[in-house]
């Protein structure tokens, strides 16, 4: 637990509906939307790193509170954690939550000490709703013992790397200069016998302009990951991520994708699932996006630091800390009061959310923005396309190709019209 008092913060004035006066008529109430929800809560049981990864959100933007933050969340932290959770999933009657053991590098917390934090959590549950719990480390760290615990407490194991040996190395590097990827490869084989098998969650893989895609498609494929998620480098209009031109109109990160998109959709049976594709289909389709970097919908993920203060998605940092800084505590807040927040539940969300030149965009419905921090300009907000707009349009417009030649050879199959 941190020394000293929790952060402080002045409790926002309720929000009080308004009433009709007594025995006035009035039109039917209009439905009421859902009420917004945590549906996966990021909790940050270490605030350091083992590596110094020069991309990475936490440690080289311009969010720096981890300066100020202990490095260990404490035992009396993580059990206000899973009293305020309990609560919450216990209002809206949640069937399902996820938690997400973060960091820094969150193996540097120790078997104990994770073990010590999934078992508060697990126990404070009630009664018919199921806590999915998992790890996203860098695997250095990853060893027997590790696992042994993630199979005791049915912790899933996502595991972050961003290619092969050179493509890693340029960026994931210790902080003398050494690089990762053996460590990595080594926990990854570890990770990928049989029976550590069905705790592998899957990979994590920042795009790098400098690295060809299929390349770090295949090299990724090697270690057999169930699932892998493509990232784009955080940047925005005032912080623009390598070889992005703000306001350029060339499409580098979509030409990146777009190579490893044809690479994995014309493989037959295909060797993983990759969460950008698979949630961009199912939106060209009219389905729902599985991923905040595509379809513009609400926010349902909620960060805890290790000194128990309350944030939005942690990919805010990359603006500054006025964007991530709620003035709210597990001490004296329960979740549903930070939701309010606007970095949570009470930002500004679909169309609304947008800027006119995004509504009046024809892949809108697909793209919804993109990841909303990726939007941020200084002295303007987030009410702008994304910094990566261009690349997105380029992407979508591909898939939407691709998909619906697809769907039209099914037709024509399905009705004999490709008959001679």
């Amino acid at each position: 637990m941190p020394a000293g008092a929790p952060p402080s913060a002045a409790r926002p004035e309720p929000v009080r509906p308004r009433t009709a006066p007594a025995g006035a008529a009035g039109p039917p109430a209009p439905a009421q939307a859902p009420a917004p929800r945590v549906r996966q809560l990021v909790l940050k049981v270490h605030g350091r790193c083992n590596l110094a990864c020069d991309h990475c959100y936490v440690y080289r933007h311009a969010d720096q509170g981890w300066r100020q933050r202990p490095r260990v969340m404490g035992p009396a932290t993580v059990a206000k954690v899973a009293d305020r959770l309990a609560a919450h999933v216990a209002r809206h009657r949640t069937e399902r939550i996820r938690v997400v053991l973060h960091g820094g590098e969150p193996l540097l917390a120790g078997v104990a000490a994770i073990d010590r934090t999934v078992r508060t959590l697990r126990a404070a549950m009630p009664a018919g709703t199921t806590l999915d719990v998992a790890v996203q480390t860098n695997g250095v760290l990853l060893d027997e013992r590790f696992l042994r615990l993630f199979h005791e407490q049915r912790v899933d194991v996502g595991v972050s790397l961003d290619g092969d040996r050179e493509a890693n190395d340029r960026h994931r590097r210790h902080p003398d200069g050494r690089g990762s990827h053996d460590e990595v490869a080594r926990a990854l084989r570890l990770l990928g016998r049989p029976e550590h098998r069905p705790r592998y969650a899957g990979l994590l893989c920042t795009v790098d302009l400098a690295n060809d895609p299929v390349r770090v498609y295949d090299s990724l494929l090697e270690f057999a990951p169930p699932r892998l998620d493509l990232l784009l480098p955080h940047g925005n209009w005032s912080h623009p991520p390598p070889g992005r031109r703000p306001g350029g109109t060339d499409t580098p990160y979509g030409d990146w994708l777009v190579a490893v998109f044809d690479r994995w959709y014309g493989q037959t049976p295909r060797r993983t699932g990759i969460r950008l594709f698979e949630s961009l289909i199912a939106l060209v389709l009219g389905g729902r996006s599985r991923t905040q970097a595509l379809g513009g919908g609400a926010t349902d993920v909620m960060t805890v630091e290790t000194d128990g203060t309350i944030e939005g998605t942690d990919t805010l940092k990359i603006t500054g800390e006025e964007s991530t800084r709620t003035g709210y505590d597990v001490f004296r807040h329960s979740l549903d009061e930070a939701l309010r927040h606007p970095s949570l539940a009470g930002r500004p969300t679909g169309p609304a959310a947008l800027a006119p030149a995004c509504r009046a965009c024809p892949v809108v419905s697909a793209c919804g923005g993109g990841l909303y921090a990726h939007r941020w300009r200084a002295g303007h907000g987030f009410r702008q396309p994304s910094v990566y707009c261009p690349d997105l349009f380029r992407l979508v417009r591909h898939v939407q190709a691709v998909v619906a030649a697809d769907v039209d050879a099914l037709r024509r199959r399905a009705t004999g019209s490709g008959e001679r």
